[in-house]
């Protein structure tokens, strides 16, 4: 290959480089017939990679004389050498040259502008028939074919940087300089290699415009970047001759995965290696339980944010709309779609995975691991997965390459971790990078703080030698200093601030929970036996509240734990509490049985030994004296007989002796391990308590804990011991201060151990460190609770502090952590439990212990029964219904005199009668302690009404709930309350069908979601149908013989979306306003409806005879849309108030308002400051406001009015107002 001068200085480089593949460029930079005879840019047939021309029709005359004019003065001002070249290799069926002529001419259409492919275009008015094209003797153009592979690579434009080009160079490197662009350049042809493929030409002689089909002549998909794309596209969109008409396909389709990049077998072996490892580790979930057997597919919800942008600190919780179980089973969205770009929208590269303690994120997060190892999720070359743990190593010992290839989970060794390192860098959007084990949104917000400049640049210089903390890291990848484009997903808590994740996140999620369907799954699967499977399911169905608990998946395990051992439903437990201490309970005599099962096969295994010595010693005793004297065998034998059962006697009187001192050693034994048993669970509970008021499920490190203590808790299941492999890593060239890069492997149990590879050899020092952790959430807040509630450390004062609900200043002001409101859940009801199934957690007397109790029970009864429950919010109400819950059921004795239901009584007497829980997201839990109370309320004669409207309270709960006798109104998800409607006509439950009906409300309906509207169309529907669905019953059509009573009711909508969301819901507004007959309040204000809008809503305000107050402030509505309104509002009898205001509405519109205001007799407020009326307008309306005397006020200020106009007319008539 030739080497090409460079003569100009080289500025800026266009993102679009086809404008210079032409002949008045081409030629002046790179001698084109070197070009032409390179391979490389020209696709020959099957069995050559060498040029081959092809021959087209030519042109008119004049076309020709135009083009030969055109290369003449081409060839003239850019006359260069030409330096000797080889004869080309010609097919047999072409004619070999002698001199192979320059391509000239360009292409008209833009289209043709953005190909490499040089060709000879005509006029579309110059069509020549078949005899003409016959007898032209001209010589045919040259077309230049460049290779499918060639592509487009950026060069940083920095000094460090040269293309140097050789005849030896493979793959061939063409550098091709630019007018007017910097020194170095900066875009230069590359041919990727790439596998021999057949190359077609285009037809030589198209018809009619018609162009060649994509298929002859496109190149991969996928294998050029978005640069190369435009620069080189295909050789196929542009015609051989132009007419007026296009091609249909002028843009090739985006793919919906990342660009796919040729990776180095090295590579590909290691992606192999990485998803065989993973496949095999990720799959275990607990002892006994795995991904393949175990798992529920359990679909996520796709979660939207309100977005108001009044306070970005607000919590996330608050932030997220809530949607009814309708909308939901809309938003559901399967694994294979968590990464999937939805409507054309931009793919999701920071996904944010919500979901409360026990609803199966890591699980999910496993599952997704796993299924990227079985090829299910292509779009990912790797998938890495870090672990929050891991910001426990404090040290900076890590490097990028070093976190991802060593730190991360399930990570293999790698034998070139260079190489594998060099590709993540090289494709970052083939990368996924998973964060899990967070318990807290704050530790997000924390990793996500601005950090320092130097810090920044010295990550991304990406050196070597320069090492980081896990800290630092992780911070950098989630602001996207390392790795930008790769794809984030992060699993949390809802619960805490969020506003830098809310900048950042384009996809939130939110775990769905177990159905009814799923924990029928879920029980199938854990118990194989079908008796016990049959047994475990009847129980569950007879316990309505462990039935509601398995709503959360790792609730529903331990629900499963227990019915393993309880075949009656009469003694489960009916409380979390109960649950809980239940599951304690069957760990430690699970771990007592095992321990003692151990001491008595290693005494069976010793006694087996002296037996077996015994024998032998016998037999070679009898053996020897059988050599002695064989005359006395007979004699020997009686002796040896009598010697047997003698011993045989003795054995046994020695084995009876043995159990019986076994037997007291037992009974004394067991003093001893209960005693020992109480100290390490009053140990254990003080570390879950420590854990929950900082927030964490890891045992400190520098915690000194007591090796018994570690070991009964890993023996019992409560703590668990997770790996973390800390290694340090050096490169012997950087040791000694050379070049030498560093090569990590991984690995258990490698010390010391050093390979060669490439040239340079690495030296590890790897440390495995373990930290130990709860298990379980939930038993973790468990014993915290036993901490709080039956430990004499806490004193009463620092209990009732711990306690919810504080009065005064030092009240909280932010909502608490799930795992405080389980240990404050958990202190109640286990201070209401029965006294003699908690001595195990306790180590005084009865005496003691039973003053503690009551003594912390009076203090949690005059708490609770001092709140003003009319001040508490829906959050905290929602709280006192569990804490009296828990305190009234936990053990089955709910008679009068018991405490907890005194609780219970107070609470229900002492509720409000409006019960709102408006924004406040309704688990099947909270359901379940609400409608406790609800029922206890009706007891005592109370009666309320209910809004649970975006509560996301599921329909089965609803149902629970309005069901209530003594509930006399709800408001909930417009949707749910048709489906619940749905439900009951088809169950031919009519009375209640009747009840829920007649007690729905919806009046006044503030409308913030589109889906507001569009369930809102569906009720007045029903309402003017007078039925629920076509094949209705006619019972059913009889109970909405005069429609439905809340359609009827309602008198003011409030229409709040925004105008970004407003018009599209507008559409459906303009068809259900017709049936709102008795509304009298209509508020569109800021929802750009426009003049088309006007004329939409005046066609729908001739059905309102009842409306009296209609605001379109901010509406953009003009001269038009108001001549359109004047005609309808005139025959509105009750309308008495008319907000305009800031609309663009001139004097024309003005005067049309005018001449309708006499006639508009109740109206008697009117509104239409900053409008573009003039003076001219304001005249129009001052005079016509002295014919409406009912009129009170007249606001119709703006710039263009002249002041002294304006105070002339105030002059006039005092009702005209500035404000």
């Amino acid at each position: 290959m030739h080497e090409v001068e460079q003569d100009h200085e080289f500025g800026d480089l266009p993102d679009d480089l086809s404008e210079f593949l032409n002949n008045e460029y081409l030629p002046e930079f790179i001698d084109t017939e070197v070009l032409f005879g390179d391979p490389w840019l020209n696709c020959g047939d099957n069995n050559s990679d060498v040029l081959t021309t092809t021959e087209l029709p030519s042109s008119d005359s004049h076309q020709q004389e135009k083009q030969h004019n055109l290369r003449s003065k081409t060839n003239n001002r850019h006359k260069r050498p030409k330096a000797p070249r080889s004869q080309p290799c010609t097919d047999e069926n072409m004619p070999s040259r002698a001199k192979r002529p320059r391509a000239a001419g360009q292409a008209k259409t833009k289209k043709a502008q953005t190909e490499p492919t040089v060709t000879q275009g005509r006029d579309t008015g110059s069509e020549l028939s078949p005899a003409e094209t016959a007898g032209l003797s001209t010589p045919s153009p040259r077309i230049l074919h460049l290779h499918p592979s060639i592509q487009f690579i950026t060069i940083p434009d920095t000094p460090g940087y040269q293309v140097v080009q050789t005849l030896s160079l493979s793959p061939p490197v063409i550098r091709l300089p630019l007018p007017n662009t910097a020194a170095t350049p900066t875009y230069i042809f590359v041919p990727a290699p790439s596998p021999p493929r057949n190359c077609q030409m285009p037809p030589l002689s198209p018809v009619d415009g018609a162009v060649a089909p994509v298929q002859m002549s496109s190149s991969p998909p996928g294998s050029l970047s978005d640069t190369a794309s435009k620069a080189m596209s295909p050789p196929r969109a542009s015609p051989l001759f132009p007419s007026n008409e296009t091609s249909p396909c002028k843009e090739s389709p985006v793919p919906q995965s990342p660009t796919v990049l040729d990776i180095p077998q090295g590579v590909k072996d290691y992606i192999q290696e990485a998803k065989a490892h993973m496949s095999q580790t990720c799959q275990d979930m607990e002892p006994g339980m795995n991904l393949t057997s175990h798992y529920i597919d359990v679909q996520v919800i796709q979660r939207e944010i309100l977005r108001s942008g009044k306070n970005p600190n607000k919590c996330l919780d608050k932030e997220l709309v809530i949607m009814g179980e309708t909308d939901q089973q809309k938003s559901l969205l399967g694994q294979s779609q968590i990464f999937e770009s939805s409507n054309g929208d931009k793919p999701k590269r920071y996904i944010l995975l919500l979901g409360n303690a026990g609803m199966g994120k890591t699980t999910l997060i496993r599952k997704l691991c796993l299924d990227w190892a079985r090829d299910c999720i292509p779009q990912f070359d790797f998938v890495f997965l870090l672990d929050g743990k891991a910001l426990t190593i404090t040290e900076p010992t890590y490097s990028l390459q070093t976190l991802l290839l060593n730190l991360s989970s399930f990570a293999p060794s790698c034998i070139d971790p260079q190489a594998v390192y060099a590709q993540i860098l090289a494709a970052p959007k083939r990368v996924l990078i998973i964060f899990d084990g967070f318990d807290e949104l704050r530790d997000y917000e924390i990793l996500l703080q601005t950090q320092e400049k130097d810090l920044i640049t010295s990550l991304q210089k990406d050196s070597k030698a320069q090492t980081y903390t896990v800290r630092q890291l992780y911070s950098a990848i989630l602001q996207r200093v390392l790795l930008p484009g790769c794809t984030l997903l992060l699993s949390t808590r809802p619960r805490g601030t969020a506003s830098q994740l809310l900048r950042r996140a384009d996809s939130l999620l939110e775990m769905s929970g177990f159905t009814p369907t799923y924990v029928e799954s879920y029980l199938s699967q854990y118990f194989t036996d079908p008796a016990l499977r049959t047994s475990a399911m009847d129980c569950l169905k007879n316990c309505s509240y462990l039935h509601h608990l398995c709503w959360n998946p790792g609730l529903c395990r331990l629900v499963c734990l227990v019915l393993e051992q309880f075949k009656s439903s009469e003694i489960l437990p009916r409380t979390l509490t109960g649950l809980c201490h239940q599951v304690l309970r069957l760990k430690i005599e699970r771990d007592c049985r095992s321990t003692h099962s151990q001491a008595e096969a290693q005494a069976q295994i010793s006694i087996q030994s002296g037996e077996e010595t015994q024998t032998h010693t016998s037999n070679n005793t009898q053996a020897k004296r059988g050599s002695k004297n064989t005359q006395r065998k007979s004699r020997a034998q009686v002796r040896t007989r009598s010697r047997t059962q003698r011993a045989r006697r003795a054995k046994v009187q020695e084995k009876e002796a043995g159990e019986v001192e076994a037997e007291e050693m037992k009974s004394d034994g067991g003093d001893v391990d209960s005693t020992e048993e109480r100290e390490l669970l009053s140990q254990l509970s003080s570390l879950a308590w420590e854990g929950v008021k900082a927030n964490s499920s890891i045992i400190p490190t520098g915690r000194t804990i007591a090796t018994k203590l570690e070991a009964f808790g890993l023996r019992t299941g409560l703590f668990l011991s997770h790996h973390l492999k800390t290694k340090q890593v050096f490169s012997c060239g950087e040791r000694e201060g050379g070049e030498g890069e560093d090569r990590e492997k991984t690995g258990r149990g490698q010390k010391g151990q050093k390979r060669e590879n490439q040239g340079s050899t690495d030296m590890e020092n790897n440390i495995s460190d373990n930290i130990l952790m709860w298990a379980n959430p939930f038993l973790q807040s468990y014993l915290a609770g036993v901490h709080l509630a039956l430990s004499r450390t806490v004193s009463d004062r620092t209990f009732l502090q711990s306690l919810p609900f504080q009065s005064g200043s030092k009240g909280r002001r932010r909502p608490q952590r799930e795992e405080l409101e389980l240990t404050q859940r958990f202190a109640v009801g286990l201070l209401f439990h029965n006294r003699t199934e908690l001595q195990r957690l306790h180590l005084y007397t009865e005496t003691t212990f039973r003053d503690m109790v009551v003594s912390k029970q009076g203090l949690v009864t005059k708490h609770l029964e001092g709140l003003s429950h009319v001040d508490l919010s829906p959050a905290q109400i929602l709280e006192a219904c569990h804490f009296v819950y828990e305190a009234s059921f936990t053990h089955g004795d709910d008679s009068k005199d018991s405490g907890g239901t005194r609780l219970a009584t107070h609470l229900a007497v002492n509720l409000p009668e409006v019960l709102t829980f408006h924004r406040v997201s309704l688990s099947p839990l909270d359901m379940f302690a609400m409608q406790n109370v609800l029922e206890r309320g009706g007891t005592e004669g109370r009666s309320f009404c209910l809004d649970l409207e975006d509560s996301g309270i599921q329909i089965s709960g609803l149902r629970a709930l309005v069901g209530l006798s003594n509930i006399n109104t709800y408001r909930a998800c417009i949707a749910d309350v048709i489906t619940l409607w749905g439900q009951l006509e088809q169950s031919g439950e009519e009375g209640l069908l009747q009840q829920v009906i007649s007690k729905f409300k919806i009046h006044p309906l503030k409308a913030t979601q589109v889906c507001h509207i569009e369930h809102l169309a569906k009720l007045v529907n029903i309402h003017v149908h007078r039925r629920l669905s076509d094949s209705s019953s006619s019972q059913s059509d009889s109970i909405l013989a005069e429609g439905v009573p809340a359609v009827k009711e309602l008198h003011k909508l409030e229409f709040e979306l925004g105008p970004e969301s407003g018009p599209l819901a507008l559409p459906k507004l303009w068809e259900l306003l017709p049936g709102l007959h008795n509304l009298q309040h209509l508020d569109l204000e800021n929802s750009k409806i426009g003049d088309k809008g006007a004329e939409k809503l005046a066609d729908a305000l001739v059905s309102l005879c009842s409306l009296e107050i209609l605001n379109l402030s901010q509406n953009c509505i003009g001269d038009q849309g108001v001549k359109k309104l004047a005609t309808t509002l005139r025959d509105l009898p009750k309308l008495h108030c008319l907000s305009l205001y800031s609309n663009v509405i001139s004097d024309e519109g003005a005067e049309s308002l005018a001449a309708a205001l006499p006639q508009m007799a109740s109206l008697t407020d009117l509104d239409v400051k900053y409008n573009k009326l003039t003076d001219v307008g304001a005249q129009s309306l001052g005079v016509s406001l002295r014919n409406c005397k009912k009129i009170k006020t007249l606001r119709m200020w703006n710039q263009c009015i002249p002041y002294g106009v304006f105070e002339r007319l105030q002059q006039q008539d005092h009702r005209i107002l500035w404000h």
